[in-house]
């Protein structure tokens, strides 16, 4: 059995400790929301106070943190990980930052002597609860081979993407996807509504159709119909619509690089900018949905929301699931997908 240490025990993290310690690894997990420490020393987790003692004697760590300022502090702190590891540890990030960020590890990881990984996932708190996660994983060979084994137990699949960053940017084109997915499903809810069909016949028919995609099966923003949609819980997050707009924003950004023309990807970080101005930055990103149905409403949601109205670039919703930096080590309790 191995030693794992982990930083970000969130919404993601936290069932993937679960189910590292459910095959019987040792994981030594950090994070700065004392609920999400609790939830994880509840189940098993041996929760500690620092980066050190998270890294001491770790055979691989993890880092699942809601951006790359994150990531970057956590490695790059003066406590941080490539100061107080051992290079003989492995090290993995999951989260979904920016393809520059990525490169950075994999290069001052290189620089003190360690193997990286970057190792995004696919799949949300339904998969990492039931460790059906798909890893995308970028790297060198032999560090892919070892992140493979150490990635397992979380895992229902797990592809080697190719060279440094290529598991990153797998993730941020698929999430990309992902959310015009959800545009799509959330304008086809409305007008099939509209038309007078019933809600769950016509959901039925797009699952066996053309229309099916994992947005609609998953996230479907109408209530009573998928048991994992927002729209059955007030549209309380299972994925922020701040953190939605963050990574639709990576894909905008990789193609203003690259000169790919991503049109919808724009009307979608419209559609998260919008709900952020509202001030509802902290609710689901399927609250989309309002702005295809006549009314300005949603089906499901009472109208209200709990954050504070942020800027629409510098996302800041206080609560249990805002991203903090302190000692380079924010929450991590969010949703990903």
């Amino acid at each position: 059995m191995a030693v794992y240490g982990w930083i970000g025990l969130g919404n993601m993290g936290g069932p993937m400790t679960t189910n590292l310690v459910a095959a019987g690894h040792t994981v030594r997990g950090f994070d700065l929301d004392p609920e999400a420490v609790s939830e994880a020393a509840a189940h098993g987790v041996e929760t500690v106070g620092s980066i050190a003692e998270v890294v001491a004697g770790a055979d691989v760590v993890f880092t699942m943190l809601p951006r790359g300022e994150h990531v970057r502090a956590v490695f790059g702190a003066e406590d941080g990980i490539w100061a107080t590891a051992e290079t003989r540890t492995l090290l993995v990030d999951s989260s979904t930052v920016d393809v520059e960020t990525s490169q950075h590890c994999h290069d001052l990881s290189a620089q003190h002597g360690f193997r990286f990984v970057d190792a995004p996932v696919s799949g949300g708190i339904s998969g990492a609860t039931a460790a059906t996660l798909a890893f995308m994983v970028g790297g060198e060979d032999e560090a892919v081979r070892e992140a493979t084994g150490r990635i397992q137990p979380m895992a229902g699949t797990i592809i080697a993407a190719g060279a440094a960053t290529a598991g990153i940017a797998a993730k941020i084109c698929n999430n990309m996807m992902l959310f015009i997915d959800l545009m799509a499903a959330s304008e086809g809810s409305q007008l099939a509504e509209q038309l007078g069909l019933d809600p769950k016949v016509f959901w039925e028919i797009a699952s066996v159709s053309s229309g099916r995609s994992w947005a609609q099966q998953t996230w479907y923003p109408m209530p009573g119909i998928v048991e994992s949609s927002a729209a059955n819980r007030n549209y309380d997050a299972t994925f922020r619509a701040d953190l939605a707009l963050k990574d639709v924003s990576l894909a905008l950004d990789a193609g203003e690089r690259t000169g790919v023309k991503l049109q919808a990807a724009q009307l979608a970080r419209q559609r998260f900018e919008q709900l952020i101005d509202e001030g509802f930055a902290d609710k689901d990103c399927s609250l989309i949905v309002k702005y295809s149905s006549p009314d300005g409403g949603a089906p499901g949601w009472d109208g209200t929301g709990t954050s504070a109205t942020p800027s629409s670039t510098s996302p800041s919703a206080r609560s249990r699931t805002s991203p903090r930096t302190a000692q380079a080590a924010p929450t991590a309790k969010t949703g990903k997908v």
